[in-house]
């Protein structure tokens, strides 16, 4: 599978992690151990001087018969013996040496020392003499201990990091293969077969919610497939007609000669078609911009019963030839694109004209509502005829679509009326709606109301 430059490999980068958070838990484990050691062993260092001081003050001080026949460097020789890593140095008070067993050239930063002050009990009187005494301890085997730990952690920091940094990465590319499992599947995937779906057994739970996000997707992708396919074809069939028409009509009259009213008469029902068939382009057009993101040319605040008077002012004519009366009830102030609401408050008094049962009313309704703690306005289209089956309702905004070709005029029709009622709601942030029970069929539209305007 091939990388983009740039991208970070997901399997290489949690590796990378588990090797840094590895090494950064050991060597804060090791820190800790060390820390711990070294303050042990120099408590236990001190520990033992204090011990050693008391020691050597007891003996210094101790004027029992037996030390008395012994030196001063004998009794200190016999303290030392066995204690290799310990030295004493004696100074009396007018500062002459007494002692000193110390190792020439070794510094401070190797030893630890206690200086305190004794009492040197006479080896010929009984008078004792005032001193002071260096107790030096040697640290240098505790040094090479500590450097031992220190070197032996250091390995195995590094040596445990290692291991665990295989392992994980080990572990990490087995975790991943669900991830590599889905990429099979949706790169198996196509144009062709779009009800095939992902399948999510055997996946973590984590990649669950992925699976049913994406299976959603495919399935709104088929029914967008399916609608462009349809599309396609009611076009190529409202297209076809009237082109048929306008070929067959145009090689009859060029087979013989024709007088000019002949050819007058082809000419305007030819333009006839040629102007149903601008209108279809122009009306496919204007959906076309609106699925491309156009908005309101000019939103300015207008009356909604104002522009719904002059609509009902246009289609008077149409209302008195089917014997329809049509009623404009309520008002409402918002802000929209006025000649796109009449354009849709057309189509839909259109649409109710063409279905109406003779002699009834058209009513548009228009009101407002509080809805979600926003308010909107609804432009209601209602007229009595015959209903429609809730199956068809869900669909009668989209393009084409016919719930009974009986219903349509193909002549004057094509089937975009509604969804351009759709399309301009949409621009105006707003939703459409049908409803159709009882013998009264509803179309209209929830537009949002700005606050302020």
């Amino acid at each position: 599978m091939k990388q983009t430059a740039g991208v970070q490999h997901l399997g290489r980068q949690l590796s990378r992690w588990m090797a840094l958070l590895s090494m950064l838990g050991l060597g804060a484990v090791s820190i800790a151990v060390y820390l711990v050691f070294d303050t042990t062993l120099s408590a236990r260092q001190e520990e033992m001087l204090d011990q050693k001081q008391q020691a050597l003050a007891h003996v210094l001080g101790d004027d029992d018969v037996e030390h008395r026949d012994k030196s001063l460097a004998h009794v200190l020789t016999d303290f030392l013996a066995g204690h290799a890593d310990y030295a004493i140095r004696i100074v009396d008070s007018q500062g002459a040496t007494l002692f000193d067993s110390r190792i020439p050239g070794l510094g401070a930063e190797h030893t630890l020392q206690r200086t305190f002050a004794v009492t040197i009990q006479s080896r010929t009187t009984d008078h004792a003499q005032a001193a002071t005494a260096t107790l030096v301890m040697d640290r240098r085997p505790d040094d090479a201990l500590l450097r031992a730990l220190a070197w032996a952690l250091f390995i195995s920091m590094i040596a445990g990091s290692l291991l665990l940094s295989l392992f994980g990465g080990l572990l990490v590319r087995r975790s991943l293969r669900p991830i590599q499992s889905l990429v099979s599947q949706i790169d198996e995937l196509s144009a062709k077969d779009f009800g095939r779906r992902l399948d999510g057994s055997g996946l973590p739970q984590e990649l669950l919610p992925i699976v049913t996000q994406f299976n959603a997707l495919l399935d709104r992708l088929a029914d967008a497939y399916r609608q462009l396919e349809s599309f396609n074809a009611d076009v190529a069939h409202e297209l076809n007609t009237p082109l048929s028409t306008l070929i067959s009509s145009t090689e009859v009259v060029l087979r013989k000669p024709r007088t000019v009213e002949e050819m007058r008469e082809v000419l305007e029902s030819n333009l006839e078609d040629l102007r149903r068939i601008a209108a279809m382009v122009g009306d496919m057009l204007f959906l076309s911009r609106a699925d491309r993101g156009a908005g309101t040319r000019e939103a300015k605040v207008f009356s909604l019963a104002a522009v719904a008077a002059d609509v009902v002012e246009f289609y008077e004519a149409v209302a008195l030839e089917a014997d329809l009366t049509v009623e404009v009830r309520g008002d409402a102030q918002l802000q929209f694109d006025a000649p796109l609401m009449r354009r849709a408050l057309s189509n839909l008094l259109s649409n109710a004209t063409r279905y109406a049962a003779s002699g009834s009313r058209i009513v548009i309704q228009i009101g407002t509502q509080a809805q979600h703690g926003h308010t909107e306005a609804v432009i209601s289209v209602t007229n009595t005829g015959a209903d429609i089956a809730p199956q068809h309702l869900r669909h009668l905004f989209d393009r084409f679509y016919r719930a009974d070709s009986a219903r349509y005029n193909a002549d004057r029709n094509h089937g975009l009326g509604l969804a351009i009622v759709k399309a301009i709601a949409k621009m105006h942030g707003g939703t459409v709606f049908a409803q159709s029970e009882g013998g009264t069929t509803t179309f209209g539209l929830v537009l949002p109301v700005v606050p302020g305007a």
